[in-house]
């Protein structure tokens, strides 16, 4: 029986190397690769079995790459990684099409089984919020629609500073925490609203009223 194919998307190269090593064993690693934008194309080109990807990335985030993948003829199983545990996250990534949602620290002990189980065609959601996940997806509640969710007062901030033309790197200085995690707050408003690039998001905030 020969081995499944795996593509790997993730804009961290040290995760990159942890999940090479954890999934090579069992799985053919057959491309590695940094952004959303590119997971589509060299998924288009290598058509592999399965997909392991971060939802916060650059160029095209996780879920909003999973419904490009399907316009372009993709079947791929994929299994999303992130470092978030909200419910919310994990119902639209399943509306858009993953077959599995990992939380990043628990993803040497839960990637395996998730990968298992999109293989054959079962939906893994991380324990930590399963029990919530599925009793909304049982009970026919479907994620919010693209635009409604409000963004933290953390999410505000960022936009704010991206309204004022901020780069990433001085965002961070300005809030204390890592350009990373600028990043993460500026694509999963970019997913949680629709949108998918920056200048979007800003133009959006503007139309919003939730920048000055």
């Amino acid at each position: 029986m020969s081995r499944k194919s795996v593509l790997l998307a993730d804009d961290h190269a040290m995760f990159h190397e942890g999940l090479a090593k954890l999934l090579s064993p069992v799985y053919d690693i057959v491309g590695r690769v940094q952004d959303g934008r590119a997971l589509v194309e060299a998924a288009a080109g290598i058509m592999p079995d399965l997909i392991v990807a971060d939802i916060s990335m650059p160029e095209l985030n996780g879920i909003e790459a999973i419904r490009e993948l399907k316009s372009a003829g993709v079947d791929a199983k994929v299994v999303l990684l992130t470092m978030h545990e909200d419910p919310e996250y994990a119902i639209e990534a399943l509306h858009a099409g993953a077959l599995g949602y990992v939380v990043k620290h628990s993803a040497s002990s839960e990637l395996l089984s998730a990968l298992e189980e999109a293989l054959s065609g079962r939906m893994y959601v991380t324990p930590r919020v399963a029990k919530e996940v599925f009793a909304r997806l049982s009970s026919g509640n479907r994620a919010p629609e693209q635009g409604t969710r409000e963004p933290t007062p953390r999410q505000r901030q960022v936009l704010q500073f991206l309204a004022e033309g901020c780069s990433a790197k001085e965002i961070a200085r300005r809030l204390g925490v890592s350009q990373r995690t600028v990043e993460h707050h500026k694509y999963n408003m970019m997913a949680q609203m629709g949108i998918k690039t920056t200048a979007g998001l800003i133009q959006y905030a503007v139309k919003r009223g939730l920048v000055d």
